[in-house]
């Protein structure tokens, strides 16, 4: 996940009541931990951070990555949205939703997004401009990871399908028809990534969507044709707290751009609190709330530590509060020493190539934010996995398939050192749109079913047949105290029969 927030709930579009009511949860919680939350803001997610300066094994400076005591990871840590960013993200929606494009105007002259009189939409015909003023080198890889991206999301959702059964004197089922209208955010901060146009866009097109609208601040041409690529319908060079807004009320509506459905992608602080009002306040589906990039390596001694440290600092590089986990074991003897030294092949690993890393102004604090399990049995360490519940899990260890299978709680499982991490984040198949900060523990990544509506539906052909079903409901409702419903299911009884005449 491409993201620099913290969070602590991912509302499921299927269930709208439980979601409005997770984020007013989480919305609440921040009004009574003001204190914690500026804390958290400034300094970034601490999920272990007082446990790891309290057990850290080596004080040494040049470890990359602290070793810590496997005891101290626990279930549980979470991390809250931040407070200022909330109440921004409260005062720009209503201010959106009220004053329409010009507030977005206002807001986006005030980010240097755009200048004054300058459009926000950019048309089909510029995406397809911007895809044909790139080299063919670029466009050739556009296409084929759109393609791959595509495939994968058609895939799932041929799995899912309409569905009808039995019921006393008819039919029930199911049917799953797509959202209108998706909102796909992408962050145009310190990296351009038109990879996550790609996984957003790709994948609402995929589920059968009517209109896909983008939003990415400042974008360049490989942005825009990334649009193009997924199939997307509008683009707005917007970003931040009132792109969220515009996508969630249609403030640009007169223009042609519905209000979405869904909005989705990764963002910063002030996206993912947006995205929590705009759920709340605004009414519309969101895919997660979404924290900053992790990633969690499961090792042996047979692992290539050169791999390992490269794979940490892929995530480590997204930004200063990502967070490189590696949890080490081993499959022969030796135990829990052994375990430390994969840990310092590691660690030494990871510092020659922060030394020559372009990016290390940016990885170097990530790491330090990172941290090392050395685990005396596999046991403890699929327990550590499962407590942390990491955006990527990564397997690099003997009998891997074997291992991953019992691994319980991850956003996405990358099996054997060959499936790199890198490798999702750039368009093998699935999404890298994740769950982070635990959240993996009941719930999955971005997928075609963020878009989709299960309807349920019956229908009674047979009224005779039904009367058992229909005794039920007015025996439950008077259970329940409530003769109304009793009554209502009273009116779909067959006549008593008439009494028979007795003989004198």
């Amino acid at each position: 996940m491409r993201s620099v927030s913290s969070q602590v709930v991912r509302p499921h579009l299927l269930s709208r009541n439980q979601s409005i009511a997770a984020v007013r949860t989480s919305c609440e919680h921040l009004q009574s931990a003001r204190a914690a939350s500026a804390h958290n803001a400034r300094h970034g997610p601490a999920l272990f951070a007082s446990r790891r300066a309290q057990t850290a094994r080596f004080a040494s400076s040049n470890m990359p990555v602290k070793l810590v005591d496997s005891s101290t990871i626990q279930l549980g840590d979470s991390e809250t949205l931040d407070t200022k960013a909330m109440a921004f993200a409260e005062e720009c929606l209503k201010k959106v939703k009220a004053e329409g494009a010009a507030a977005v105007a206002t807001y986006a002259a005030r980010f240097g997004e755009l200048k004054e009189g300058e459009s926000a939409m950019v048309s089909k015909d510029e995406m397809k401009a911007a895809y044909e003023s790139l080299d063919e080198g670029d466009r050739l890889c556009l296409d084929r990871v759109a393609a791959r991206v595509k495939h994968f999301a058609e895939t799932q959702r041929a799995a899912i399908r309409d569905a009808e059964t039995d019921i006393p004197g008819g039919k029930a089922g199911h049917t799953v028809k797509p959202v209108e209208v998706a909102g796909c955010y992408a962050p145009g901060g310190r990296y351009p990534l038109p990879s996550s146009v790609i996984m957003t866009a790709a994948t609402a097109r995929a589920a059968g969507v009517d209109t896909v609208v983008v939003a990415s601040p400042k974008p360049l041409p490989v942005t825009l044709a990334a649009a193009h690529v997924s199939g997307a319908d509008h683009f707005l060079r917007i970003g931040g707290a009132h792109a969220i807004a515009s996508l969630a009320t249609g403030a640009f509506s007169g223009e042609g751009v519905p209000r979405a459905d869904v909005i989705c992608g990764p963002g910063n602080a002030w996206v993912t609190a947006a995205k929590a009002c705009a759920v709340t306040h605004a009414r519309v589906g969101i895919d997660m709330l979404a924290g900053p990039s992790e990633v969690l390596v499961l090792c042996d001694e047979t692992c290539d530590p050169d791999m390992v440290a490269a794979d940490m600092l892929a995530q480590a590089e997204h930004d200063v509060v990502a967070r490189p986990i590696v949890v080490a074991f081993t499959s022969g003897q030796g135990g829990k020493k052994k375990a430390e030294q994969t840990i310092g092949s590691i660690n030494k690993a990871l510092d020659a190539q922060l030394a020559v890393l372009p990016t290390k102004a940016v990885a170097t604090p990530a790491c330090a934010r990172g941290f090392a399990v050395a685990c005396d049995s596999l046991e403890e360490a699929i327990r550590v996995s499962d407590a942390v519940a990491p955006e990527h899990l990564e397997v690099c260890c003997e009998g891997f398939q074997a291992i991953a299978d019992r691994l319980n709680h991850y956003g996405g499982l990358f099996i054997g050192g060959l499936a790199a991490e890198v490798l999702g984040d750039y368009g093998i198949g699935p999404n890298h749109t994740l769950p982070t900060s635990g959240t993996a523990r009941y719930t999955g990544g971005l997928c075609v079913m963020d878009f989709l509506r299960i309807r349920t539906w019956m229908r009674i052909d047979d009224k005779a047949a039904s009367q058992v079903a229909v005794e039920d409901a007015v025996r439950l409702a008077r259970i329940e105290g409530l003769e109304g419903h009793a009554r209502a299911a009273e009116k779909r009884l067959l006549p008593a029969p008439p009494a028979k005449k007795q003989r004198v």
